[in-house]
């Protein structure tokens, strides 16, 4: 029997167990390192190596085979790492090397362990305190550092490194329940991407780490109805508007010194990111308002700062991965917003060295001189790796599709899915890593056009085998439409549930409005202060393209559906715009922006007590009494991103003003969907709604 694409979808996490992934290249060339699980429906992540010359792949480090493949031992620090990474695989899912890459260290279980990968030998080592978490050689792989309990530890290999004896200290112990050191605060690892809160000097003699003092932070309370006797789970939450954590860095010597890193905290409290290179350490920080941000030069031995960069933008500055970092000549590599042409652009020393119109998205790997970027260009659906060096710039992928890469000793990793197939391709020049990933039992059949003036990127997915003149198709609308994430992309196994959808009976439409990335700065500051306005009008403006295109889609029998900001579109749509779009499927969505948190509501909203307007405008709280629409809304209970408090109260909102709607609470379930049985159903769950509210099961639509 042929397996349902649903089925499939939930076995594999979407298609990504047995994919390659978590690629590190060794200091000289001789093979990389990465994570894969050993088949498409495993979800038990090993270590591996990949001769590059030979394509020979060796298997490092398998849970099983150390006794730890269970993930019920997880710190809580580790769970929580893994929702803000929306890591859905278990087993050994992050690992960190010395520079050289021969010696790899990762936690398991909350266990310790130490790989050295040239040989392939894995041993356990005995943390004085456990359980461990985000175990880091430093550079000469002489120690590792692991936080445990909220203390920042360091382990001397030198000395054994085999038991919790005299090798096996606290550089940093926590001074109350509410202090911790060396990890990431809720705001950096969910909004900033910093999911790290260490950093080794290059020689080993020291780290540079945050101290997070959350007292100041609100605490709300996740319960689990469906077991009420668990006591519910206390978070810090800092919704918008509110105290944020105390976020501070010391300087920890090996030797037991500590140095207190000074700036001006009280004008800059979001620590970005860190870096530490041959030329000493490097902070980015940033205003509440994220207007200005400083990057700083930090003296190791007194902690004070120097001011080496600050930056502006009337509206807000963008968190770019992979920067600060230097070239080998020790020039600052840096991305700057260039208002005069609407470009994000690639800074080298003092100069600009990528040319207007080619936004950067992200900066991978810098090999000497020579720095290894992505960016779109003419298309926004498109993401390409580049390489630019003193012999100028050049594009390494070429087919239409989304790449990255990873590059060290002049070795290039390119990773790439294009638009032409279905698998995602993983190779050194020739060589390709094997991926284990299970190919999708269906084939999409996209259309990829630009909807209105303002060219609105857009996808267009019929049903299987659909001739023009054989019937009116109902449309459903599948957008996420808000900032950090594309779903319009030269990818086709991105359509493959789409494809499922429309094979359901429908023209299923996809859009990127105003907001979202790729397009430049100013294609992405549209919403600032209106979230509604723009974002909705761009999808009116591709399901009205998609509909000219395509004479035989029904525009009075429009659907639309999405998770977390495409939830709260979903909703709004059915709330303001009932005469376009006639029932909704809301899942996780913000309901009321006061109760999502600081970094990214206050970068698009400002703070509640300044631009209140901005929050009445966009909440779905104050619409409840204009539903008459169907609309579907969809929660899990230990959501602690977006908490079900959101759905809740929009349903008590509607109830109050008599507007009937529908509720699936999902119990045990986070903002992600990981488990099976609940991605598999949630699929069917809402095609029968939809099907029924649009009247596709011979009843009158709803």
């Amino acid at each position: 029997m042929t397996m349902s694409y649903p089925r499939q979808s939930a076995r594999t996490r979407r298609f990504t167990l047995g994919a390659p992934r978590g690629f590190h290249i060794a200091a000289d060339g001789s093979y990389v390192a990465f994570l894969r699980s050993q088949s498409g429906t495993d979800p038990v992540t090993c270590l591996w190596t990949m001769d590059p010359a030979t394509g020979a792949e060796r298997l490092i480090a398998d849970p099983a085979r150390l006794d730890r493949a269970a993930d019920e031992e997880l710190p809580a620090a580790e769970r929580a790492r893994r929702e803000r990474a929306r890591e859905q695989a278990g087993g050994i899912v992050g690992y960190a090397t010395d520079r050289a890459g021969g010696l790899a260290a990762f936690a398991l279980g909350g266990r310790l362990y130490l790989a050295d990968l040239p040989s392939g030998a894995v041993r356990p080592l005995g943390a004085a305190v456990t359980p461990v978490f985000d175990p880091r050689p430093d550079p000469r792989g002489r120690h590792v550092a692991y936080v445990s309990g909220g203390s920042l530890r360091v382990l001397d290999l030198a000395a054994g490194g085999a038991g919790p004896a005299a090798n096996d200290r606290a550089l940093a112990a926590p001074e109350s329940e509410q202090v911790s050191y060396g990890t990431a605060e809720f705001i950096a690892a969910e909004e900033m991407g910093r999911l790290r809160g260490y950093w080794w000097a290059p020689d080993g003699s020291a780290l540079l780490a945050a101290r997070v003092d959350e007292t100041p932070v609100r605490r709300w309370h996740i319960a689990d109805p469906a077991n009420p006797d668990r006591p519910p789970i206390e978070v810090p939450y800092p919704a918008a508007g509110t105290p944020n954590a105390y976020v501070g860095l010391v300087i920890l010597g090996v030797d037991g010194g500590r140095v207190s890193v000074a700036w001006d905290r009280g004008q800059f409290p979001y620590v970005v990111t860190a870096h530490w290179d041959q030329w000493g350490p490097l902070i980015v920080v940033q205003t509440r308002d994220q207007r200005m941000t400083h990057l700083l030069r930090v003296d190791p031995r007194s902690g004070e700062t120097a001011l080496v960069r600050e930056d502006h933008d009337p509206v807000w500055l963008d968190i770019v991965p992979g920067v600060p970092t230097r070239t080998g000549a020790g020039d600052l590599v840096w991305t700057a917003s260039d208002q005069a042409t609407d470009t994000r652009r690639l800074i080298v020393g003092d100069e600009y060295v990528t040319p207007p119109g080619l936004h950067i998205r992200s900066v991978l790997d810098v090999d000497g001189t020579n720095v290894l970027f992505t960016a779109s260009e003419d298309d926004p659906a498109e993401i390409h790796v580049y390489v630019c060096g003193p012999d100028g710039m050049s594009r390494l992928t070429s087919e239409p599709g989304v790449y990255t890469g990873r590059r060290a000793a002049g070795v290039t990793l390119l990773t790439g899915a294009r638009l032409d197939a279905l698998r995602s391709v993983s190779r050194i020049g020739d060589v390709e890593i094997t991926s284990h990933a299970e190919t999708p039992v269906i084939t999409p059949r996209v259309e990829l056009l630009h909807a209105g003036p303002r060219t609105v990127r857009t996808a267009v997915v019929l049903p299987t085998g659909w001739e023009p003149g054989t019937g009116k198709l109902p449309i459903l609308m599948d957008p996420y439409g808000g900032p950090h994430a594309q779903r319009v992309l030269a990818v086709q196994r991105a359509y493959c549930e789409a494809q499922w959808l429309a094979d359901q009976g429908f023209a299923v439409v996809i859009a990127d409005g105003r907001g979202t990335p790729g397009r430049g700065p100013d294609w992405e500051r549209a919403v600032r202060g209106d979230f509604a306005g723009p974002v909705l009008e761009d999808q009116i403006s591709a399901l009205e393209e998609a509909a000219r295109r395509h004479p035989d889609l029904d525009l009075s029998r429009v659907g639309i559906r999405g998770w977390s900001f495409g939830g709260w579109l979903a909703a709004l749509a059915v709330l303001r715009r009932p005469d376009v779009f006639h029932a909704a499927v809301a899942g996780a969505p913000v309901t009321d922006w006061a109760l999502y948190d600081t970094h990214y509501t206050e970068r698009y909203l400002g703070l509640p007590e300044e631009e209140p307007d901005n929050y009445a405008r966009n909440s779905l709280i104050e619409d409840a009494g204009k539903l008459d629409r169907p609309l579907l809304l969809i929660h899990g209970l230990a959501d602690d991103n977006v908490v079900a408090a959101h759905t809740l109260r929009l349903s008590s909102a509607l109830l109050a003003a008599g507007r009937p709607h529908t509720v699936l609470p999902l119990s045990g379930v986070t903002h992600m969907t990981p488990q099976e049985v609940v991605a598999e159903n949630l699929l069917h769950l809402q095609v029968h709604f939809l099907r029924s509210a649009l009247g596709l099961d011979g009843t009158r639509p709803a």
